[in-house]
């Protein structure tokens, strides 16, 4: 697991803290040696059971043996270690230190939309053929070409396609040759000596295919119902229009709001449409959307942000939010996403619940203030420890710290600092998550 940057604090501290209570056990003993040959105190002072060499020598110990680097080494490890356990048993898994870190100081989310925000099964809610053409044959070009893509709307696509061959469980699809895919707008291939390309509208634009006014139209009925609209053209000439529909996950407009509420700005970023986008975006109260975005522009995006002086995390799911989950101050991968975006991402929400993403933001700010308070335990403790065992107090009370307790002392404050982080333990998600019905994704 790598170190969280918070510990390079304690390591600068550690440096310099070894060096310094070796010279101070010296000074101290050297101190109390020297006022002892010149009667600098009085021999009263001194007890019956030693000489003044001997109580300079203990005093010199006991500042050797309190001072505790032990304790400033163990404030982040113990507490980090605690935290990504306690994030585990949530269904947040934490990768490393440094994510864990990474995430307290998040004050901007760049969310995918779907599978995201949206469930991630999206299906086919509506077909209009635009030539003369049998359905049946139009959804056998249209799968034969998709089945090669690994976009999360070709499996609706294909799902659809297979209730025209219900006679086959496992239907084969025509031979495609040539296959493209071009992220970000849709595939294209040869299926029967037919060049079939389906995709968004920039798609067909790029590929010099006139997009009549009906297909438009229709884009724009289905773009402001929150679907997305997929083109389909063969041999140069736009034949259809799907109509695809990815539900919202439950829940995820009371997320924003809370991430609101923890000053967390909220800011989407999909491949899409700006109509679905938009119109997406308006149902879970979040002002800023980036549409039709490809993987390069999204990652262009979380870079502008932190540019402005965002902290960002990137929330995805699929192969095409990968750059932005690298690029991005902490990377949230959905659990039922796909492997690369799991390995690229700093944090992956095993639940696929939206709802985590505030849970591992607050386990983290938690999880940093038990490390400011080990740390603030562990320097006070040797700012107060080693005057104490030098004798500061000596000469007006009396008091002098043996070595034996001086090693008690510095043990015990090893010991609460552990203990202080074992209280992670008793995290509990925030409260305004409690009512919320969130229900995690199923891969089947």
């Amino acid at each position: 697991m790598a170190k969280a940057p918070v510990q390079k604090f304690a390591d600068r501290i550690s440096k310099y803290f070894v060096p310094l209570v070796i010279m101070l056990s010296f000074s101290t003993w050297l101190a109390w040696f020297l006022a002892g040959k010149l009667h600098g105190y009085p021999e009263s002072w001194i007890p019956s059971s030693m000489d003044s060499f001997e109580l300079a020598l203990q005093f010199g110990i006991s500042v050797m043996v309190i001072a505790c680097p032990c304790a400033l080494g163990l404030a982040t490890p113990t507490a980090v270690m605690v935290g990504t356990g306690v994030g585990a048993s949530l269904g947040v898994l934490i990768k490393d230190g440094q994510a864990l870190e990474g995430a307290h100081k998040v004050n901007c989310i760049v969310f995918d939309k779907t599978g995201t925000l949206t469930v991630g099964k999206p299906v086919v809610v509506n077909t209009r053929l635009l030539k003369n053409m049998v359905l049946h044959e139009f959804y056998e070009l249209v799968a034969a070409t998709e089945v090669n893509s690994e976009h999360p709307l070709t499996k609706a696509i294909i799902e659809y396609a297979k209730k025209f061959r219900e006679d086959e469980e496992n239907p084969a699809w025509p031979e495609a040759r040539d296959f493209v895919s071009i992220t970000g707008h849709g595939v294209k291939a040869i299926v029967r000596n037919k060049e079939v390309i389906v995709g968004n509208k920039s798609l067909m634009l790029e590929n010099n295919i006139v997009i009549p006014v009906d297909a438009q139209d229709m884009l724009t009925e289905t773009e402001s119902m929150a679907q997305t609209g997929i083109l389909v053209s063969i041999d140069g000439e736009v034949k259809g229009v799907l109509a695809i529909s990815d539900p919202v996950k439950p829940g995820a407009q009371e997320v924003i709001s809370i991430l609101k509420s923890m000053n967390v700005r909220s800011i989407m970023v999909t491949g899409d449409n700006w109509r679905t986008a938009s119109s997406i975006a308006s149902q879970f109260g979040i002002e800023t959307v980036v549409a039709e975005a490809k993987p390069e522009q999204k990652a262009e995006k979380v870079k502008e942000l932190q540019a402005e002086g965002y902290a960002v995390a990137m929330v995805g799911d699929g192969i095409n939010d990968s750059p932005a989950l690298v690029a991005a101050d902490v990377g949230m991968a959905i659990g039922a996403g796909t492997d690369i975006a799991i390995e690229a991402a700093d944090i992956v929400l095993m639940k696929s619940n939206l709802d985590d993403v505030i849970t591992a933001i607050h386990l983290s700010r938690k999880t940093f203030s038990r490390i400011r308070l080990n740390y603030i335990w562990a320097l006070g403790y040797n700012i107060l420890g080693i005057p104490i065992a030098a004798g500061a107090l000596f000469p007006s009370t009396g008091f002098r710290l043996p070595p034996w307790i001086a090693g008690a002392a510095m043990a015990a404050s090893s010991v609460s600092v552990v203990c202080c982080s074992l209280l992670l333990k008793n995290y509990e998600r925030p409260k305004k998550l409690e009512n919320l019905e969130i229900g995690g994704i199923q891969i089947e």
